[in-house]
């Protein structure tokens, strides 16, 4: 092996990472070759880890390329001694001076080490057989000495971005849980302006990388906030279902069910006798007949779901017209199934009716008969 100079040429003073850098360069490699391609794309993966920006990468993929064999391999000689103008060349044109400035980064990260000659010059002497004796400029073997510890930091970057990958779409799914959800929120008269916040912030965030500890922190904030708002919601929904199954939650549709000739006449809303004439195909699931609204609306609840009607949407509906239009509504659908393409939406669009004064369920029964 080569005599290793640790001093630079000329004015500059020796400093501690070139000390370092040549020190490191003589110690044994921990494998006997490397394939230099791999190892920099390895590098190229780990280079935060190693504190080097990828234009200083790109410098030294440049000293790689010009070493001619594509394995870094344990006594061979690793020095790349090209000019500053070949340096400059492959690197697409690059200045000279911005050239040194990032071979001095590569030497203060501990990826190459620096040999001057005695005049500064780098050049190769040779033997009489032309095998090279010794030469003068930058040595890859830190790279070779390195190789493990630069794959062990690549692997750890790997797992690293798969769980920022995994966090973000976490994150973006909860995004869009949270837009919906606050919209029907805000739909239903209820308050969403924490969680509306919240996303406009995590959207603003995510514009750029964040570490896992801000994607983390904004997944958990996110979840917090969509489910306390689903919760709420769900509760909302519970409450008209009881209503509509006689649980006694609202009191003037309890009336209205309970007591139907003190509360309610034939020109307050839908005739039960007039309904069951123009929908008589919702009679087939009453094998005992229906006497009276509570039965009716009861039957509903129960063909909601079997019409492809949610949970949600008969809620709504409920709501927004009250049990006994609901009701009279849905049994029209009923009638009408084969026409209908989408009973769920085109119950909503009803209830949206109804929310805005529009809606008669005595008006569609003639449409259903």
């Amino acid at each position: 092996m080569q005599t290793v100079t640790t001093t630079p040429f000329g004015r500059r003073p020796v400093t501690a990472c070139q000390i370092e850098s040549s020190a490191l360069a003589a110690r044994p490699a921990p494998v006997p070759q490397v394939d230099k391609w791999e190892l920099m794309k390895n590098l190229s993966l780990a280079r935060d880890h190693f504190g080097v920006s990828d234009r200083t990468l790109s410098v030294l993929n440049v000293l790689v390329g010009v070493h001619g064999a594509r394995m870094l391999s344990e006594g061979a000689l690793l020095i790349v001694y090209a000019s500053n103008a070949v340096l400059s060349d492959r690197a697409h044109g690059m200045p000279e001076s911005t050239l040194r400035r990032h071979l001095a980064a590569l030497v203060g990260a501990g990826l190459i080490a620096r040999h001057d000659s005695p005049n500064g010059k780098r050049y190769v002497r040779r033997d009489g057989t032309g095998d090279a004796m010794r030469a003068f400029g930058f040595d890859l073997r830190p790279l070779l000495v390195r190789s493990v510890e630069i794959a062990v930091a690549a692997q750890a970057e790997r797992e690293r971005l798969a769980q920022a990958a995994a966090l973000r779409e976490e994150v973006v799914l909860l995004i869009r849980d949270a837009v919906k959800l606050a919209d029907h929120a805000v739909a239903e008269g209820h308050p969403a302006e924490a969680l509306t916040d919240r996303v406009a912030l995590v959207r603003r965030q995510l514009r750029r990388k964040l570490p896992l500890a801000a994607l983390a922190e904004a997944r958990d904030q996110l979840k917090a906030l969509v489910d306390k708002l689903r919760d709420s919601l769900a509760a909302e929904v519970e409450r008209p279902v009881a209503t509509v199954e006689m649980s006694g939650c609202d009191s003037r549709n309890e009336r209205h069910i309970q007591e139907p000739d003190k509360e309610q006449s034939d020109s307050e809303g839908p005739d039960l006798d007039r309904t069951l004439r123009s929908c008589p195909d919702v009679l087939a699931y009453a094998p005992d007949g229906i006497r009276s609204w509570e039965a009716f609306i009861a039957l509903m609840s129960r063909l909601a779901p079997m019409t492809g009607v949610d949970l949600a949407t008969w809620t709504d509906a409920c709501r927004s017209m009250g049990p006994r239009e609901a009701a009279t509504a849905l049994a029209g659908i009923v009638q009408r199934i084969a026409e209908i393409r989408s009973p769920g939406a085109y119950l909503r669009t009803l209830a949206k009716k109804a929310r805005a004064g529009r809606f008669e369920a005595e008006r569609g029964l003639g449409q259903a008969a």
